[in-house]
């Protein structure tokens, strides 16, 4: 038996991948034993999600294979899906199997939440991984397919809802508005009688950007062809779409999309971990409350911010933050050192509105919009595929077309 420390990442995406990496290169084979362990072979870029749900790219651009960016030789890889963590016991569920662990990284992504609106978990697709995405594109389009084959189509098939008005739903749209023509052209369609509806029960859109910034963003879509129903509550899903409203309107679709919020993984709540709106709250130094040997990263936590006395918001960067963070605090447990507490180094955020538009905030609060922010967009994912595995995989699956 081996008397090394064995540490146990759960989940592939960009907090446990980035962490696994990091540790490879922060500790040698005789420290520690690293298992990762992920439902599936591959890392999908989950902030790439609404392009494939949107058809705009193929899904496997927005797949890596973990084999091609984590050494088998120095990580053992475990491919299958984590039923519970019991930390009382040091020992993790799986599918098909247990592992026990010294030290545990729990980094297993996000779900959708509809916040218990009637019917929506039953009548709404959610993005939330490659597959659900690519169903969404693939039911598009084939509302499209069928609708001139089909003599009792009605028009409001052709509609596409969505449901939230905050990075994921305003970026679907964003694509959309540029996928929609295509397929108009492809199934001889006018581009009139296909309506693209988002619905936000708050007064406005992208809470994180300014009045400025949301000005650009709304007239952009909407010249484009995109509705948006602001303080627009929807209290039900029915299978025809939204009801929404004091005065209860049906806004009929026949795709209906939900982007309104996240939570973490639901084996948080099975494994009794005390979670605030879905997430477990994390010390400075990123380890669970109480707990000397488990940390909780990426979307399955909140992390403090204390200047503004709220939590970060989730996101890429922040995940592959608090990766580097964990990496270097699980060498300094390994070695009797003292632990580091997160401090986030924010570098902007821009989002997407299609291929070639765009708002951001950079470089502490230069506003960017139009074509550069659309640009440095496709820096910003490039630079993220850089991170997980170098220059090797920003040219395999990097973006480079041009407006």
């Amino acid at each position: 038996m081996s008397n090394k420390p064995k540490i146990v990442v759960l989940g592939a995406g960009y907090a446990g991948l980035t962490t696994t990496r990091r540790l490879v290169k922060t500790l040698s084979p005789e420290q520690a034993e690293i298992v990762l362990v992920n439902k599936h072979n591959y890392h999908y870029e989950s902030t790439w999600l609404h392009e494939v749900a949107a058809g705009t790219i193929n899904p496997n651009q927005a797949r890596v294979m973990i084999s091609d960016v984590v050494n088998p030789n120095r990580v053992r890889l475990v491919y299958d899906s984590v039923v519970e963590i019991k930390k009382d016991e040091q020992r993790v569920v799986l599918e098909n199997s247990e592992l026990s662990y010294d030290y545990l990284v729990v980094g297993l992504g996000f779900e959708s939440n509809d916040f218990g609106i009637k019917g929506m978990a039953e009548n709404a697709f959610a993005i939330e991984d490659i597959d659900s995405s690519r169903e969404i594109s693939e039911h598009i389009e084939y509302q499209f397919a069928k609708y001139n084959n089909d003599q009792n189509a009605e028009d409001h098939s052709l509609n596409i809802l969505v449901g939230g008005a905050g990075f994921t739903g305003i970026e679907l749209v964003g694509e959309l508005a540029n996928k929609v023509p295509e397929l108009c052209k492809k199934y001889d369609i006018d581009r009139s009688k296909v309506r693209i509806i988002n619905v936000e029960a708050a007064p406005s859109i992208l809470p994180m950007f300014d009045k400025e910034l949301v000005a650009y963003a709304k007239k952009s879509l909407e010249d484009r062809g995109v509705e948006i129903k602001i303080g627009a509550a929807i209290s039900e899903c029915t299978p025809e779409g939204f009801v929404v409203g004091d005065d209860k309107e049906l806004i009929k679709a026949g795709t209906i999309i939900w982007t309104g919020g996240v939570k973490g993984s639901s084996v948080l709540g099975k494994s009794g971990f005390e979670l605030t709106k879905g997430k477990v709250n994390v010390d400075g130094d990123l380890r669970m409350k109480g707990e000397e040997n488990v940390f909780v990263i990426g979307d399955c936590s909140w992390v403090w911010n204390k200047e503004a006395d709220r939590p970060y918001p989730p996101t890429a960067q922040l995940a592959m933050q608090e990766a580097d963070v964990v990496a270097a605090n699980l060498k300094a447990l390994i070695s009797n050192q003292p632990l580091t507490d997160f401090v986030f180094n924010d570098k902007g955020t821009v989002a997407s509105l299609g291929h070639s538009d765009g708002i951001g905030n950079i470089f502490s609060g230069y506003k960017i919009q139009g074509k550069s922010a659309a640009t440095m967009k496709k820096v910003v994912d490039n630079r993220s595929l850089l991170l997980l595995g170098g220059p090797k995989l920003v040219l395999k699956k990097g973006k480079f077309r041009p407006f």
